[in-house]
């Protein structure tokens, strides 16, 4: 019985080095094949070029523009070039806005300045004013609370004059950002409930400059939509200081804004198909429209370029990954999210079974970490690779948001992923004319291509 208990325990520890061992040889492999993931991002990476023919021959792309039809093209032009297993086009029907000329604004009646030009730019989705624009007298508030304590006797004809910073004090600028979002997504229609005519809404940016911040705002169903404009952050902190001196000045703005019929777009796809498990499917991406102020440079075209940049990685080191790897430009992000909610939609009509999916859309800046909202058996297992990530800066996978686009395949049993970069320098440029490809590092852009790469080998390899 002694013999035979010690043989037993030979055979186990026999096993448990044999696994152990294994484990160490497949941590090193992996560590060298993520080395050479980095290594040819860095040295040979397409990233930054094809952003700058993106940016500069294209520039910014609204959803349903010829802008954003040129870069569809272009991008399924890139992913043929690449001689991918499959490259196509999903349609998708996505709003049209149009800007139309340059608006036009002006503070009148001040006791203290007179009048005063004060540049301002319309919100995406809003209504346009027409010739003649819009004139009424100014109220300041912070929030919905303040503005529903004014009451409708109060409000009724007025301007609203929506003044609230991001918090300054947050070191999570998305946090900060998401903290004064509604007054510019929600705004007009709580404003227009009131019986207000219009809204000025302070430029969600994390700096005081005279930079103008676009973004969406939505109407609510069964209220009137009343024009929105943007001003910069200077320029709320100037108003708001005459407001407290004189409060009867008034504004005067003008808009040609408006919403054209529905137009046929697409998200642009391409994938690589697994070795072992082609039905399992990564998907990686990016939104590949912009507003119209600057280039779209960092929000998304980097995004787009580090996923496509990941397909060209495996490529290029004939890795050959167990799982479908897929790349897909999402159409309609700021303004509808009408692609991502099409691409969801199709994949359950197809019955296709994505078990990850990875979004770039907070810039192109040094690589930070991974968020996810993976179960917490998934996320134990997505962490013990956190390890192979520490010599390139990522310092922690962990529990967080993975992205708007990928968002609507959370109901589909889909681990959402979300790249995070350094957010510090972000919201200088988000959605405004600065937001241009002279804004970005080509080594940080690598960086990042390499980190989704990685990531997305290690899910192909091993599952989730």
């Amino acid at each position: 019985m002694k013999n035979k208990y010690t043989y037993l325990c030979l055979c186990f520890s026999f096993v448990f080095s044999f696994l152990s061992s294994n484990n160490i040889f497949a941590q090193d492999n992996d560590a060298l094949l993520i080395r050479q993931i980095y290594d040819e991002t860095l040295t040979k990476g397409q990233a930054y070029s094809q952003l700058e023919y993106l940016c500069k021959k294209i520039g910014g792309r609204l959803s349903g523009s010829p802008a954003a039809a040129a870069a569809v093209e272009f991008t399924r032009y890139v992913m043929d070039s690449m001689k991918l297993d499959n490259v196509y086009l999903q349609p998708v029907m996505v709003p049209h806005w149009v800007r139309g000329q340059k608006e036009v604004g002006k503070i009148l009646n001040s006791r203290k300045i007179g009048s005063k030009d004060i540049e301002v730019c319309a919100l995406g989705n809003s209504v346009g004013t027409g010739k003649g624009g819009i004139t009424a007298n100014l109220l300041e508030v912070k929030n919905f609370d303040e503005l529903k304590a004014l009451g409708k006797e109060k409000v009724e004809g007025k301007i609203i004059f929506f003044n609230r910073p991001m918090d300054a004090t947050k070191f999570n600028t998305f946090e900060a950002y998401g903290g004064a979002a509604n007054q510019r997504g929600s705004g007009a229609s709580e404003a227009a409930k009131l019986g207000a005519i219009g809204v000025i809404v302070r430029s969600l940016a994390s700096n005081i400059d005279d930079i103008l911040h676009t973004g969406s705002t939505n109407y609510q169903l069964n209220v009137p939509k009343i024009p929105a404009v943007a001003i910069s952050t200077k320029n709320a902190e100037f108003l708001s200081s005459l407001l407290k001196s004189d409060s009867t000045v008034s504004f005067y703005f003008e808009t040609h804004c408006q919403m054209l019929p529905d137009i046929l777009s697409y998200n642009v796809i391409g994938e690589i198909k697994g070795s072992e498990k082609p039905e399992e499917i990564i998907v990686v991406g990016g939104h590949l429209d912009s507003w119209d102020l600057g280039e779209g440079a960092h929000d998304d075209g980097t995004g787009c370029m580090q996923s496509i940049e990941v397909l060209r990685i495996f490529k290029a080191l004939n890795i050959k990954p167990k799982r479908t790897i897929r790349a897909v430009m999402y159409m309609n992000e700021e303004n509808g999210l009408r692609g991502g909610l099409e691409y969801a939609k199709v994949a359950l009509e197809k019955k296709e079974k994505h078990i990850a999916a990875m979004e770039s859309d907070r810039g192109g800046f040094t690589p930070r970490e991974f968020t996810t909202e993976a179960d917490e058996k998934t996320l134990k297992k997505m962490q013990k690779w956190a390890t192979l990530f520490e010599p390139y800066g990522i310092s922690a996978i962990k529990q967080g948001g993975g992205g708007a686009d990928i968002s609507p395949l959370k109901n589909q049993n889909t681990v959402l992923i979300g790249y995070v970069p350094d957010s510090q320098r972000y919201f200088d440029v988000h959605h405004t004319s600065a937001d241009t490809f002279d804004k970005v590092s080509p080594r940080e852009l690598a960086l990042g291509a390499g980190a989704m790469a990685a990531l997305a080998y290690l899910i192909a390899q091993y599952g989730l």
